[in-house]
């Protein structure tokens, strides 16, 4: 039965069971442990498995995508397409952000009480996150340029935050094998678009466990979330629903409105053919929190569905992973300045320009894991002087903001790789392909 049902139909029964079941343990009083002990692991093993594969899918498609471009003129020309693109979508989504919160200003209605409770709640992992931030702000202007070159490749392979080196590493190998005698770099390449093909052979035994893994993590997500004070932990929900309204409409305007802009500035794609193609790749983002995670399967749906080429994908998406997070973007946009209504600070127009800057180039070191972007919030909070404490304040619903902002995140990197691929002649004029076996079945 189960080869019959599509891969995203799969998703979404497991997002949505795996919702009832959290809610009726919490309802009804069931407990914690079972939840958390014996089906969470199933999850946690689903995105491990993700990971698992990340590091090597990353180097073995940019080294084959790079090599396979044929001269480094085209490699600069795709890498500052990508990049510029890259940028000019995110400026968007923070500018974006920004209008909604000074349009509906959900800071002002946030109660004297409420505030309070969550600055006292959340305390603790306010601290964890300023001294994460302080240890990025004392870094030098030109620290990124620093931590891109990896001091140990193999080191860096070992982990997944660690990326950026990753690609570094990948697009000069892929470089000198441009630049070295064909006969010798014929073998290396072969070995590794075999390897890549190993590993989107993974993919697929991983992504038949989709459906159960996803399960699992809406489940305990929602276990969790309520702590030991599940009508504590509505009542501040209830109490952010404006902030996280403000966040999630805007993140629905980037996907419904501004990446269809693109596609069709740019593409014959229809985007209700794109939509259905990553479809997989976006419900993947939503139970993962992880772009990085996700970039397997959004490198398939982009290639077998939509027929981008392999040499655009696998060195578009890669990139895009490590350094496009428009989501993430608009999202601190919107939360520095609902911080600074909720604390009662009126900011600037160049204290608001500055936090387009400063979300702009937060979003390159931001690592594609979940939580990352709290990280890089309180740097943006600290440029416009605004208290990094202040982040107490949304804490409560950003896991479940995180999901959605990695929809997005997810969503404009194919975007762009689409885009990409349509300027370089490297797209079927609006043809969609249907061969994509994750879409169709499912093994049992």
């Amino acid at each position: 039965m189960l080869k019959k049902i599509p891969l995203h139909t799969q998703i979404i029964i497991g997002l949505v069971l795996g919702l009832i079941f959290g809610l009726v343990v919490v309802k009804f009083g069931f407990s914690k442990d079972f939840t958390i002990n014996f089906i969470k692991p199933v999850g946690t093993i689903f995105i491990n498995a993700l990971k698992m594969i990340a590091v090597p899918l990353v180097l073995a498609s940019l080294i084959v995508g790079v090599s396979n471009l044929g001269d480094i003129s085209k490699l600069s020309r795709i890498g500052g397409k990508t990049i510029a693109t890259y940028m000019i979508t995110t400026i968007i989504a923070v500018s974006l952000g920004l209008g909604l919160v000074n349009l509906f200003k959900p800071g002002n209605s946030l109660p004297d009480e409420t505030r309070e409770k969550l600055m006292a709640q959340f305390e603790g992992d306010v601290g964890t996150k300023m001294g994460q931030a302080a240890e990025l702000k004392e870094q030098g202007p030109l620290q990124p340029l620093v931590d891109m070159v990896p001091q140990n490749f193999f080191l860096a392979t070992t982990d997944n935050t660690s990326m950026l080196q990753v690609v570094f590493f990948a697009i000069i190998a892929g470089i000198g094998l441009l630049q070295i005698p064909k006969e010798k770099a014929a073998p290396v390449i072969a070995f590794f678009d075999g390897f890549n093909d190993l590993i989107i052979q993974i993919v697929n035994y991983i992504m038949m466990i989709a459906p159960y893994g996803v399960f699992a993590l809406m489940a305990s997500l929602i276990v969790e979330i309520t702590g030991d004070d599940p009508d504590s932990a509505v009542d501040l929900l209830l109490a952010l629903l404006k902030y996280s309204l403000v966040v999630i409409g805007g993140l629905l305007l980037m996907i419904m409105g501004i990446y269809p802009g693109i596609l069709k500035l740019f593409t014959k794609v229809r985007y209700i053919d794109f939509f259905k193609a990553i479809r997989p790749a976006q419900l993947l983002a939503f139970s993962t929190s992880s772009s990085s995670a996700t970039l397997p399967v959004t490198m398939k749906q982009v290639e077998e569905e939509l027929g981008v080429s392999e040499e655009v994908s696998s060195f578009v998406l890669p990139l895009g992973a490590t350094i496009n997070m428009d989501g993430t973007s608009l999202y601190q946009g919107v939360a520095a300045v609902f911080i600074a209504q909720a604390l009662g600070m009126e900011l600037t127009l160049t204290q608001q320009l500055m936090i387009v800057l400063t979300a702009t180039l937060a979003s390159i070191g931001s690592a594609g894991v979940p939580g990352a972007g709290l990280i890089m919030l309180i740097i943006v909070l600290e440029s416009i002087g605004v208290p990094a404490a202040g982040i107490a304040l949304i804490i409560a619903p950003d896991r479940i903001l995180d999901m959605f902002r990695t929809v997005v995140n997810v969503t404009g990197d194919a975007t762009v790789c689409t885009v990409v691929a349509s300027t370089e002649g490297e797209l079927p004029d609006g043809l969609i392909r249907q061969s994509n076996p994750l879409t169709a079945t499912v093994a049992e």
